[in-house]
């Protein structure tokens, strides 16, 4: 197993830095939270494209797990190994999403614009489809919450007052 994960990183590695940014954002453990950081240390990204290239990447999984996360958990649940992760996850995202079962689309915003361990766009998705909410309000709503999470990480990588200033720096 260690030599699988060292040839990906290996792989990995060897793309341009705009790309990694993107794949990191994708991931559903490192999002936004881990892209970002990594563009603008190892990556050497400037602000601008670390944010641009970790919200298009953090965003790609959106719309396919809006669409399929029914259907196919449906069909993967008559195996009991899914069965049992569908219900931990589903469980699981009910506890930690309660913001969302209160304040619907408001709450899946504030939800995926904290970037913090279990919240974020895929977390969101699955709670947007616990708590029916329509697909268009909750594609808007996790893409303004990836806005919003991607400026708080920027803003906390760089420092506020690191942001401030290469922002009035460059204007």
């Amino acid at each position: 197993m260690g030599r699988v994960i060292q040839g990906l990183v290996e792989h990995l590695t060897a793309l341009p830095e705009p790309l990694i940014t993107f794949v990191i954002a994708t991931l559903p453990i490192s999002e936004l939270r881990g892209a970002i950081p990594w563009a603008l240390t190892a990556g050497g990204l400037q602000w601008q494209q670390a944010y641009f290239y970790a919200v298009l990447g953090n965003f790609l999984p959106v719309i396919p797990l809006l669409l399929l996360l029914e259907p196919v958990s449906l069909r993967l649940r008559k195996y009991s190994i899914w069965d049992r992760f569908f219900s931990w996850l589903f469980e699981r995202t009910r506890r930690r999403s309660r913001v969302v079962e209160r304040f619907e689309v408001l709450g899946l915003v504030l939800f995926v614009a904290i970037p913090l361990p279990v919240t974020g766009a895929w977390t969101g998705t699955v709670a947007a489809f616990l708590f029916g909410i329509r697909f268009r309000p909750a594609v808007l709503a996790i893409l303004a919450g990836i806005f919003i999470a991607g400026a708080v990480v920027i803003l906390a990588s760089l420092g506020v007052l690191g942001a401030v200033s290469h922002f009035l720096v460059e204007r």
